[in-house]
């Protein structure tokens, strides 16, 4: 049965497509966060982790691969590997689950191991799950098509990438906002197991609808393991040279010809084709290492920028969705106006000059990336190095201040409730504070140790000037986009103060409470206990990143009367800038992604598409493991410096790989089939390993 020209059967394999890339992408955008908030991991191991899973899940292919191949079959394949995928992902949300640990009731795993042992299992799991079926899912939809289709396959590919992003886009945005819900049985926690649990959920789905299908679909027999046949022709091919390495035997055109003493020439010339095709392959792992760092480096550069989209707030994990709705805009209009435009030029765009335009646009990126967490790094605070102290004066009187840092290292004026910047002394020069306010004045000894910020509050009193000093227990800016607030009490009498659903507690006089984190972007109602009063004031929306002291100076009608001095600036970089490397990336993939399938496809010998698959999605685990070992032994403190660096290592291969393209020569494997069938007809045999035409392609997801 057939629609739109389409075999019916195409439409359950998008559908299962669509659920399963809902799956995967649901649980991986919000499992560095997993990680680091439930697990309690810190950022290096985390990250750490997540490419490792990254990693596997493209390893495993190979093995789904040859189970494919030389033993169920496609469709047999990606129904159990669906079953142990579902599994995996239930076990995820299983232990997720803070009550089951703990006992104590007291909103943290009593026992974080058993968390982690069963992490660990359901990741395993989900690997070889949606590894497993990657390189069966889009090849058994090639084998839908007749021969005479190659325009309808051609499209099936890009609507199967549409579905991937469709999927991918979907779950990227609705996974965080699942995680950012309260649930839970005793206590209420960050919302986890919904996280997972929903995309658990989708893949039973995707199992569901592809088994409905099973009548439809046109199942080829699996072949024989054609991977481990080129393994052992090439072994033997490379062990009969080496045998015959002297001068008296003469040279063949080919090494791999060395085979032909064990091996037919079907299968040689085969796996000549295919390891052309991997030879091209060596460079391509570096576009990778750049283009999945949208999930970890990215992310966290967009945690020091402000997410103030006018009526809504964009969360920092949430900017990587720019990748999946670009994908879907860029698609079509790559396919239905570029190309044709280049071709009307008399260019001839051809596919490995589309993947070296691509890693060239992926360079660009970086090198944006760069300009601007340049841009980012001159709105961050500097803090005190190791022998330098920083202070900041608040004058929390109604009287001017004047105070002088001695030995004459430097005098400031204060207005009544005015506060100064931090200011940065030598440690070891700063001796003692001269404040002077109305007719009084006050000599106040210091030592501190280095490295530290301080703040003093300084106040003339009926009995005498005070100098009230908090110390500024934080050196870094708050993560995630969160703020910090604390609040000083300049009245007579001690208050009970809390801002949203926080507590500060009990305040005394002169007195500061403790930072506490609140998420970014918000206004929350600040109330105080004042003499059993009760006042109360909406905050300032306090943007994101950003640490404040409020000053709390009296009520007036039960209005909180309070002052709001800024310890760290909030991000002012807009998160909008980073569209601009999205975008560049994004060209980056459609060029070189959806170009590789299709390169991929019309360059292997029928028999032999698996093994490129193979090649091709080991580019990308291997991507995965550069940027491990890149970002392991560059010893480059400066994130900007890191990106430039990964932007001239992927320009070089690029270069490299233009060298290389340019002397690939395009092989039709129809033609080099049709002519061995003819040579053997002559001779009278056939190759028992060749049956029907078979018909493979690849996803970058």
């Amino acid at each position: 049965p057939s629609c739109f020209g389409y075999p019916l059967s195409i439409f359950f394999i998008v559908v299962n497509e669509f659920c399963e890339r809902f799956s995967y992408y649901g649980m991986r955008a919000v499992l560095v966060l997993y990680f680091k908030y439930f697990l309690q991991w810190n950022d290096n191991l985390s990250t750490a982790i997540y490419h490792t899973f990254v990693a596997l899940c493209y390893l495993t292919p190979i093995l789904g691969a040859l189970i494919a191949d030389s033993w169920l079959g496609k469709f047999k394949t990606i129904v159990y590997l669906s079953i142990v995928y579902t599994i995996g992902q239930a076990i995820m949300s299983v232990s997720s689950i803070n009550d089951l640990t703990d006992h104590n009731h007291d909103g943290s795993p009593d026992n974080v191991s058993v968390h982690i042992a069963l992490s660990m299992v359901g990741l395993i799991l989900i690997a070889l799950g949606t590894g497993g079926i990657k390189p069966c899912v889009s090849a058994f939809g090639g084998d839908q098509f007749e021969d005479d289709q190659e325009k309808q396959r051609s499209r099936f590919f890009s609507i199967f990438y549409l579905s991937i992003n469709a999927g991918s886009l979907l779950s990227t945005i609705i996974t965080p906002i699942l995680r950012a819900q309260e649930c839970g049985i005793h206590s209420k926690q960050r919302c986890y197991p919904l996280a997972f649990g929903v995309p658990a959920a989708l893949m039973a789905v995707s199992l569901i609808v592809f088994i409905i299908g099973s009548k439809m679909y046109k199942k080829v027999r699996p072949q024989g393991n054609i991977m481990i046949k080129v393994f052992k022709c090439i072994g033997f091919a490379i062990k009969n040279r080496f045998r015959h390495r002297s001068k008296e035997f003469p040279k063949r055109e080919h090494w791999l010809d060395w085979a032909s003493e064990k091996y037919d020439k079907r299968l040689i010339v085969q796996t000549k084709m295919v390891l052309k095709v991997l030879f091209l392959y060596i460079p391509l792992p570096m576009f990778w290492a750049l283009f999945d760092q949208q999930g970890s480096r990215w992310t966290l550069q967009a945690t020091n920028m402000d997410g103030n989209f006018g009526a809504i707030q964009i969360q920092p994990d949430q900017m990587q969705t720019v990748n999946p709705i670009l994908i879907i805009v860029m698609v079509p209009v790559v396919d239905a106006v570029i190309y044709p435009l280049i071709k009307k030029c008399k260019i001839n765009f051809t596919p490995l000059r589309k993947i070296t335009v691509g890693m060239f646009l992926a360079s660009l990126a970086f090198v944006a990336a760069a300009l601007l967490q340049v841009q980012i790094d001159k709105t961050l605070p500097v803090f005190p190095a190791a022998g330098q102290s920083q202070i900041k004066v608040i004058n929390l009187g109604t009287d001017r201040a004047t105070v002088q840092f001695e030995p004459q290292l430097k005098t400031v004026n204060l207005t009544s409730m005015d506060y100064t910047e931090y200011m940065t002394f030598e440690t070891s020069q700063l001796q003692s504070l001269n404040i002077i306010s109305g007719n009084r004045s006050k000599m106040e000894p210091v030592s501190f140790l280095g490295g530290q910020r301080h703040t003093v509050g300084i106040k003339n009193t009926e009995t005498g000037i005070v100098a009230a000093w908090l110390y500024d227990n934080v050196t870094s800016k708050p993560e995630e986009g969160n703020n910090l607030i604390r609040f000083i009490n300049n009245l007579p009498y001690t208050i009970n103060v809390t801002m949203g659903d926080t507590s500060f507690g009990r305040l005394m006089t002169l007195s500061a409470s403790n930072y506490n984190l609140f998420a970014g972007g918000r206004k929350d109602n600040i109330m105080a206990t004042i003499n059993s009063n009760n006042c109360s004031v909406t905050s300032n929306k306090l943007g994101f990143g950003s640490a404040y002291t409020i000053v709390i100076n009296g009520c007036t009608g039960n209005k909180l009367d309070v002052i709001y001095s800024e310890d760290i600036p909030p991000n002012t970089v807009h998160m909008a800038w980073q569209i601009p490397q999205y975008f560049l990336l994004t060209c980056a993939e459609v060029v070189f992604s959806v170009t590789g399938l299709e390169f991929s496809y019309s360059q292997a010998p029928s028999n032999m598409k698996a093994v490129l698959q193979a090649g091709w999605l080991l580019t990308v685990a291997v991507g995965n493991i550069i940027v491990l070992i890149v970002a392991g032994a560059s010893k480059l403190s400066e994130p900007w410096a890191e990106y430039v660096l990964f932007a001239a290592l992927l320009l070089a291969v690029c270069i490299i790989f233009a060298v290389m393209a340019y002397f690939y020569t395009y092989t039709d494997p129809n033609e080099v089939e049709a002519q061995l069938d003819e040579e053997e007809k002559k001779q009278g045999k056939k190759d028992p390993y060749v049956c029907e035409k078979e018909g493979e392609t690849v996803s970058r997801m």
